[in-house]
């Protein structure tokens, strides 16, 4: 009772606090005025600016008021904890719950102003194309066009040059696969250091030879091995321009299955590489080879600094369309900027791939001829069987006109009189005679051509750069983008998925090929971002205490760069997309995994050094590391398995790692040796948890080992500490199971610390928590209903599995294409399913086991984000099936006709629609993070923890392909099918929302505008960053742990850390005292409530300021820079104050201390 009346002083405390901040604030907004009424007309033309200034001052009051009560929360709990005095053995602890986190408000608070980029009404400019509306037009048929097949005739007259002669510009190019047919390190064998070592050769005999190269993770590797002398020569021939890098990331990644934060961490990796080492900024995109192209990657590269980009894979009928329109070359504006500030220059591909029969102009018979790699007598040929011939003083004047022919006929698809002509191949100019008989022999055509006036033309050698440098003069356009003459280009807005290259053959099969994988690349990138938080944090807190001699600094981050190399060199359109060989998959897969066992290093590493509390007591012993992260991964084709801790009298600390920037309460869940297990807080505080079992197949447990969950409380970016204790605890509850199968009876065994109830007849199922109720299907095990407590509405939300075959036409499905047999066949287990339904006090849930799938859904017992999500667990095994892939449908009541929405890489929500006139293939498109159907009342949202490819072929419906296994080749190159299945899991949460219906819901069907919840931001990222539990090791546990909590409060709710990644030092492998802080403002849609989150952050017109948010360390320097820190950046950071707009991606280079 003491304790009682003492808090409830300190809440009438914190009432009179926040009465009395209010009135001051009130206070501080009078506008007086009436002391001199001369200057009433200043006050009026000024009252604009005044009121800003005193709207600014506000929110620092606002900010400041937080902290305060921040402060009286932190000495109610202290209170607490002295009124309670720790925990007694004799269990009675009527009075003592879990140490939750400050009640969050019933609603999230979102300023007006923050609402208002997600409400603007879409506006298109009448010299702008909108992808949508390109789609509605055009009936995807497929005409003969001639020699150009997928196109059409091309005609001009003889004079059009005379006024203004044509300028083309011809690129070599080597696109370099890092691991395809091959692993990297056998194509660098093989190929690529003898293409490079040629290349420092050939240029330097002739100055007008020009070359590009794009693939950093090949170009540091060659690096690494050639002398001082060499490195001076290719610095040389990039300073005379002879040699350009283009994009300059690790790889150059797929742009459909990478997420947008992995994009931009490989474009960071090869952009530092390159400053460190070469002293280069690119200054171009080359994506020659991604099959289909996302606005995502023009938004990183333009916020990267660069002015232009190219892309080839686009659907043959756009390309035609573009071609006719002359739209081939554009400003290429993310859907929704409003202002311009995203345009990239882009040039598109027109034909049908980007080798030397494509590329020249619109006749592939005539421009192989031009390819010299094919002479007679080498290994190559042409397959249209007329081969080149080598140029000579006799044939030049023919052999030069046949190709000006080509050349002026490419050009007449653009609005200038500059043609662009890649001149290369997968792995060319492998052997020096290659380059000479490319380069010689055109040599001898330029040379022809340039010296008879009468041609009007002017060709060349140049890089990529080069030619953009003379379209922008020849359009009239400056660096900045501006239109400065007439002919000015068009904008577009919008992508280029999915992809077909010819017939019905789209390329919708990748998105979701080797899942397996695209999992395992998820969860590397969710530790790897982590361990580069902590070791941030850790390195900036090591120069505040003193940093111990064997602090593992240079170790530590070499663990980390050779992390960021392997998952970058994964983001490779080979690799996360699936489209390898067997054993080159096996490759990416084991450095994966030798990459997520370093970054658990790294993270137990920072760990042990933040949450120590005696500083000097640090020691590092690699081999016996205090802290280890709970769950192994036995090999790079296995699933992780979570460590069985042994739990004895002897307290064991759990240190628990949040790596969300938002406060958070989570489940976590561990194994341990006994089902009787005490959960304390590190104040001793006992905390409600769950055991139940381990399940080692459908009906048979563990008796070795229990499932301990229960609802951590963790400061963001921060360690909380938890101590495990064997002993029986009332507080501590066993699960309570219920076993059906249809027309059968269960035997269930090693469950003799449970409750099993096994029921010969139906019964009703059901599992709720404060939020939701689920109704399960007693006989098939899946969802039937799902009810919405907080208005008490019940929908019609089912689950069911689907088959789809292949066609028996020629072409089938392989690694690349999707080639269905028609619409999905419904997935009919061959007996019916063990149905198992646990409840507890933590989670509920009910697993069904059919012989393709392990299907779970569960629901968390928490209050907020995780309470409101439907937890869908799927482990995938079709490896004994033959040409199948298999699928999870959502069939909703939701009327939402035949639009549905999916995003692009994580970033963005693309509208799509189910359109009748394309095949079913071409409906489906890439599913990074998240796809959503909705109606003008409500929104059913998919979030997922790895890239599948997802549609929505009906009303209602959302569909996902989880597994795909195809016995044959579909000739794209790989020469095999996918064969190598493996057990695989997949992770979603499913959201159902109230929408509140406005004007703007009327409209939407026309808008290609459409953002996420705030609530669903928040969901995929925990889905995707779960809570990190580690648990001491024996000998450890007599340090004492404190909690660790590096911010004094949560991030703005629509603010992302993408990463705090610390800067390689310029000298030597180690680090700087320098980290890359990047940051990312989400755009939400307002119309769906924000109400019972659980969340305690308020949104703050995009303002941060980070000083503020640090509770111990101290910001040294803030300076704004572009997203890979090649420039400056021209805004600037006011007092350590950050400004985002909606939508923004921004690097700062920031030192703390």
């Amino acid at each position: 009772m003491k304790f009682r009346g003492q808090f409830t002083v300190f809440g009438s405390a914190i009432f009179c606090v926040v009465v009395f901040s209010l009135y001051l604030m009130l206070d501080h907004l009078q506008l007086d005025h009436t002391k001199d009424p001369s200057s009433l007309e200043g006050f009026q033309n000024g009252q604009l600016s005044i009121l800003q200034d005193k709207v600014d001052h506000l929110e620092k009051l606002l900010s400041q008021n937080n902290r305060i009560i921040a402060n009286i929360r932190d000495s109610v709990l202290n209170l607490r904890k002295s009124v309670k005095g720790g925990f007694s053995e004799s269990g009675n602890q009527s009075e003592t719950q879990v140490d939750r986190l400050p009640s969050a408000p019933l609603k999230v608070p979102i300023a007006s102003e923050d609402c208002q980029f997600s409400a603007r009404t879409y506006s298109k400019a009448s010299d702008s194309v909108q992808m949508m509306d390109v789609y509605d037009l055009l009936s995807f048929d497929n005409p003969d066009g001639g020699v150009w097949k997928q196109g059409f005739d091309i005609s001009y007259e003889e004079n059009e040059w005379d006024n203004e002669p044509l300028h083309v510009v011809v690129v070599p190019h080597s696109h370099n696969d890092p691991g395809w047919l091959k692993t990297f390190d056998d194509y660098f064998r093989d190929q690529t250091q003898h293409i490079l070592n040629n290349m420092v050769v050939k240029l330097l005999e002739d100055v007008r030879r020009k070359m590009i190269w794009s693939e950093i993770s090949y170009f540091a590797k060659w690096w690494d091995n050639i002398d001082s002398q060499k490195r001076d020569s290719v610095k040389k021939l990039i300073e005379r321009g002879q040699l350009e890098i283009a994009t300059g990331g690790w790889v150059m990644p797929d742009e459909a299955n990478s997420h947008y934060s992995a994009m931009i961490d490989q474009l960071l990796e090869g952009h530092q590489w390159l400053e460190k080492n070469v002293g280069v900024k690119p200054r171009t995109g080359w994506a020659v080879d991604p099959f289909g192209h996302s606005s995502t990657q023009a938004y990183i590269l333009k916020q990267a600094g660069l002015s232009n980009m190219l892309i080839q894979r686009v659907h043959y009928s756009i390309k035609k369309h573009f071609s006719t329109q002359k739209t081939l070359e554009f400003f290429w504006r993310q859907n929704w900027d409003h202002d311009s500030s995203t345009d990239i220059l882009c040039h598109m591909m027109p034909f049908y791939s980007y080798d030397v029969p494509h590329t020249c102009g619109p006749d592939p018979k005539i421009c192989c001829q031009f390819d010299f790699k094919r002479l007679p007598g080498g290994r190559i040929s042409c397959p249209w069987r007329i081969p080149p011939e080598p140029i000579t003083n006799e044939n030049v004047q023919q052999r030069a006109k046949m190709l000006l022919d080509q050349y002026r006929k490419k050009s007449k698809l653009f609005r200038t009189k500059v043609v662009l002509v890649p001149l290369g191949d997968d792995f060319r100019y492998t052997e020096a005679q290659e380059w000479d008989q490319q380069f010689n022999n055109y040599q001898m055509l330029f040379d022809y051509m340039n010296s008879h006036s009468e041609l009007h033309v002017q060709a060349q050698f140049g890089t990529i750069s080069d030619y953009f440098e003379i379209l922008r003069k020849k359009a009239g356009i400056n660096e900045a983008g501006m239109s400065v003459g007439e002919s000015q280009l068009p904008t577009v807005s919008g992508d280029f998925f999915t992809y077909a290259d010819r017939d019905d053959h789209y390329w919708s099969g990748y998105f979701t090929s080797r899942p397996f994988y695209k999992r395992m690349d998820r969860i590397l990138e969710s530790h790897l971002r982590a361990a580069e938080i902590l070791y941030s944090l850790a390195l900036a807190s090591t120069r505040r205490f003193g940093r111990p001699s064997d602090y593992p600094a240079v170790e530590n981050y070499k663990l980390l760069t050779g992390a960021r190399r392997n998952l970058g060199l994964f983001q490779h359109h080979d690799a996360i997309a699936g489209t390898g060989k067997d054993w080159v998959m096996v490759d990416y897969g084991t450095r994966l995994f030798h990459s997520l066992l370093n970054v658990k290093r790294v993270i137990a590493s920072s760990a042990h050094w933040l949450v120590l509390d005696d500083k000097k007591a640090y020691t590092y012993d690699p081999s016996n590391p205090v802290l280890q992260i709970d769950d192994v991964q036995p090999a790079q084709d296995s699933l992780p398995r979570k460590t069985v801790l042994k739990i004895s009298k002897t307290p064991r600390s759990l240190v628990v790692h949040n790596p969300s920037e938002q406060s958070r309460s989570s489940v976590v869940n561990i194994y341990v040796n006994t089902p009787h297990v005490r959960v304390l807080t590190a104040d001793g505080h006992l905390v409600i948890a769950q055991i139940s079992a381990v399940w080692e197949d459908a009906t048979r447990a563990s008796t070795e080992a229990f499932q301990l969950s229960f609802v951590a409380n963790v400061p963001p970016l921060g360690l909380a500490v938890y101590q495990l204790i064997q002993g029986l605890e009332l507080q501590t509850e066993s699960a309570q199971y219920l076993f059906l199968k249809d027309g059968g009876a269960v035997s269930v065994s090693g469950m003799d610390h449970f409750k099993v109830s096994t029921p010969q007849n139906a019964v009703p199922v059901l599992i709720e928590n404060p939020h939701l109720q689920l109704s399960i299907s007693a006989s098939t095990g899946l969802m039937k209903t799902l009810k919405l407590k907080e208005d008490g509405s019940e929908h019609s939300v089912r689950v069911e599995f689907l088959w789809y075959g292949t066609t028996s036409n020629k072409d089938k499905s392989g690694a690349y294409l999707f080639l269905p047999d028609g619409e999905a066949k419904k997935y009919i287990p061959s007996q019916p399913p063990v149905i198992r339904v646990t409840k507890g006090p933590v989670f509920s849930e009910v697993t069904t086991t059919f012989t393709h799938v392990t299907h779970t859904v569960r629901l968390y017992n928490v209050k907020g984000v995780d309470g409101q999500a439907v937890e869908i667990s799927n482990i995938v095994d079709i490896r004994a099936e033959f040409n199948r892939e298999i699928a999870m449908r959502i069939i909703s009541d939701i009327g939402s006709k035949d639009r549905f929405f999916t995003d692009l890489n994580g970033f963005q929500m693309q509208p799509r629609r189910a359109m009748a006139k394309l095949p079913l293939q071409a409906n489906f498109y890439p599913m990074t993070s998240m796809a959503y159907i909705e109606d003008s009342l409500r929104r059913l949202t998919l979030l997922t923890a790895q890239s599948l490819g997802a549609t929505s072929l009906k009303s209602g419906q959302l569909e996902v392909i989880m597994d795909r296994r195809l016995n044959q080749d579909d000739n794209r190159g790989m020469g095999q099918g996918v064969l190598d299945n493996k057990i695989t899991a997949n992770l979603f949460r499913l959201v159902l929302e109230p929408r509140n219906p406005t004007q703007e819901t009327k409209r939407e069907n026309t808008t290609p505008l459409s953002y996420p919840s705030l609530r669903n931001h928040i969901s995929y990222m925990y889905l995707n960053h779960p809570l990190m539990p580690m648990a001491t090791t024996w000998d450890s546990d007599m340090l004492t742990l404190t909690p660790y909590s590096p911010l004094s409060s949560s991030f703005p709710c629509d603010i992302h850390l993408v990463n705090l990644r610390t800067i390689q030092s310029q000298e030597g492998e180690g680090p700087s005292d320098q980290a890359a802080l990047i940051l990312h403002r989400k755009a939400f849609d307002c119309n769906i409530a924000t109400s019972n989150t659980g969340l305690l952050c308020s949104t703050t017109r995009g303002k941060i300021e980070i000083q503020e948010l640090l509770s111990e360390l101290k910001v040294s320097s803030l300076e704004p820079m572009s997203l890979s820190l090649m420039h400056e950046s021209s805004s600037r950071a006011v007092d350590q104050e950050i400004t985002l707009k909606p939508m923004e991606i921004h690097t700062y280079r920031i030192q703390l201390r």
